[in-house]
């Protein structure tokens, strides 16, 4: 719990992530991940300076037996009010248009219910919980997929929306987040989307993987890159201490 509060703080501290009298819609997939960030942003409002808010939102595709009640009892035991926002997304692209490769499009359509969700809520920020790894695989995707040097944003202002999109697992590695769940006991919900694993993200994921048997700092430099590289976001940090702040967090939407 100490190393993932660690890793969280300093994302939130860098990058202005939370401000005083925040209120965050964490998007809850019900994943390992956006679960592990509920409970480190859960944690971390009990000493953080800057006093904030927290609303878990999970929305409900409409894929049969999916049982998110763990959930629901996750968020009571740390006293967080949670939303399950029922969708038909999986009858629109899985039944009706039949999408042969859906991520995209699904991922548009989840995106949108999501900040509709938390402006339904009176929640000015949407936490999302991309870690380090995704940080690295995205960028890949965009290199290799779209010809692009492009990536996430640690912190985006959706301006259509007036909302802010925060990624505080940026510094937490994947292996942090298993470790996580399986020391806590978080309650991972399986995903019964059929493309789960079946995707480029998941070549990028077995490529990445492959290199570092080889090289165990191949990821870390990769991320430094990635910070130095002049992509939107990723060089407006806010230097702690004796170094001047490089950034006044006036930061665009990007995908």
């Amino acid at each position: 719990m100490q190393k993932l509060l660690s890793h969280v703080r300093r994302a939130v501290d860098e990058y202005g992530m939370i401000c005083e009298g925040d209120k965050i819609a964490v998007g809850v997939s019900g994943g390992k991940d956006s679960l592990t960030m509920l409970l480190a942003l859960a944690k971390l409002r009990l000493f953080y300076p800057k006093k904030y808010e927290i609303c878990a939102i999970t929305l409900d595709m409409g894929f049969d037996g999916v049982d998110f009640s763990p959930i629901q009892r996750f968020c009571d035991e740390l006293q967080i009010n949670y939303v399950l926002k029922k969708t038909d997304l999986k009858q629109i692209i899985f039944d009706i248009r039949q999408e042969k490769s859906p991520c995209a499009l699904c991922a548009k359509m989840r995106r949108g219910a999501l900040h509709d969700a938390a402006l339904e809520q009176g929640c000015n920020k949407v936490a999302l919980g991309h870690h380090h790894d995704d940080v690295i695989e995205t960028f890949f995707l965009s290199l290799i997929y779209e010809g692009r040097v492009n990536c996430f944003s640690p912190v985006t202002y959706l301006d259509r929306k007036n909302i802010h999109l925060i990624r505080p697992l940026i510094y937490t590695t994947e292996a942090d987040v298993r470790g996580a769940v399986r020391k806590m006991n978080i309650p991972v919900v399986h995903n019964p989307c059929p493309a789960n694993g079946n995707t480029k993200r998941q070549e990028i994921k077995d490529m990445l993987t492959n290199m570092s048997k080889t090289d165990k700092e191949l990821k870390k430099r990769l991320f430094t890159a990635i910070q130095n590289s002049g992509v939107a976001g990723w060089g407006d940090r806010i230097m702690i201490g004796r170094k001047r702040v490089e950034s006044d967090m006036d930061i665009g939407e990007s995908h």
